[in-house]
């Protein structure tokens, strides 16, 4: 069975109602070319326009596509849940050399075309694996501490004679767990400068390896996305009590100490002076409130 890959484009500032982890919201002229890519990959990209874009950043698999509810002419497509990945790196729609990554918008004279324009539109396998393996390429630095240090990652895989068995292959790396747990860590920490954001502490040990770890507000197995908005580095501490709903965070991000705390001078006293959490000055990165609320209403003990 052939696979059919796709290009939404979304941009942070989106006059959409767009949750890219969950729902990407387009007008009935997409309709098709989304319903192509049904059961299939899409890759998000950020226009050039866009001040600091994040060019191609994510990858999701569209699990569904309904008409809006709450928007007549407008449709949702749905992303599997825990399909969502941030790339560790994105991708720029050009390299340095002025060459195109996405080969499907130029024109037969080798320029770019107004299929540039397209909010949504069909990606090529070649196109979908060179994207991905760009964007996963950054897996390597920042490891765990511990684990599974020798586990090869996408970029190493041997190529494949056939595009659509590289794209199998690719979307093989794409689920893998070890893999996305690698991306993650990569990304969160990138985002919060390896500092805990509720310690304040930035430790780096003899390995060069950041002490601090990468933490999903809403757990994986409670259908927790892979994106950086559902993540914060917290210090090997932090993150047990914060797994444990012994911390957490009101909606201005203000450091929560349960009531159930058997030391709370001492908790308190690890607290970083502000005490709100560090967040990353990029917006986008910064947790989304949905998450924290969830964790608040799930997990945090009162």
């Amino acid at each position: 069975m052939l696979m059919a890959f796709g290009v939404f484009i979304h941009r942070f500032d989106s006059i959409y109602d767009d949750t890219p982890a969950e729902r990407y919201q387009f007008p009935a002229q997409y309709l098709s070319r989304a319903q192509a890519c049904l059961g299939d990959w899409i890759i998000y990209y950020e226009p050039r326009k866009v001040r600091d874009t994040r060019g191609y950043f994510a990858v999701a698999k569209i699990e569904q596509i309904v008409p809006d509810p709450t928007a007549p002419g407008m449709y949702l497509a749905l992303v599997e849940p825990g399909s969502y990945l941030d790339f560790a790196m994105p991708v720029p729609f050009a390299d340095a050399d002025g060459q195109i990554i996405e080969r499907g918008v130029l024109n037969e004279a080798g320029r770019i075309s107004g299929r540039a324009q397209a909010a949504v539109r069909s990606l090529s396998p070649a196109d979908f694996n060179r994207i991905v393996s760009a964007g996963l390429e950054d897996i390597s630095p920042l490891l765990p501490r511990t684990g599974d240090v020798g586990v090869p990652t996408a970029v190493q895989e041997e190529r494949a004679p056939f595009i659509f068995d590289e794209a199998r292959e690719r979307v093989a790396t794409l689920v893998s767990r070890v893999v996305r747990d690698r991306v993650f860590r990569r990304i969160v920490l990138r985002a919060y400068d390896e500092r805990c954001a509720v310690t304040g502490l930035k430790l780096i040990n003899g390995g060069g390896r950041a002490e601090v770890e990468a933490a999903h507000i809403r757990p994986v197995e409670a259908n927790g996305p892979d994106i950086i908005s559902n993540g914060m580095a917290l210090s090997g501490t932090a993150h047990w009590m914060f797994d444990r709903g012994l911390i957490g965070f009101d909606d201005d991000m203000r450091i929560l100490v349960s009531r159930q705390v058997n030391d709370p001078d001492s908790v308190r006293s690890i607290i970083n002076p502000s005490e709100c959490a560090i967040l990353p000055a990029h917006l986008a990165s910064r947790p989304h409130p949905e998450f924290v609320r969830w964790h608040r209403e799930h997990r945090f003990k009162q």
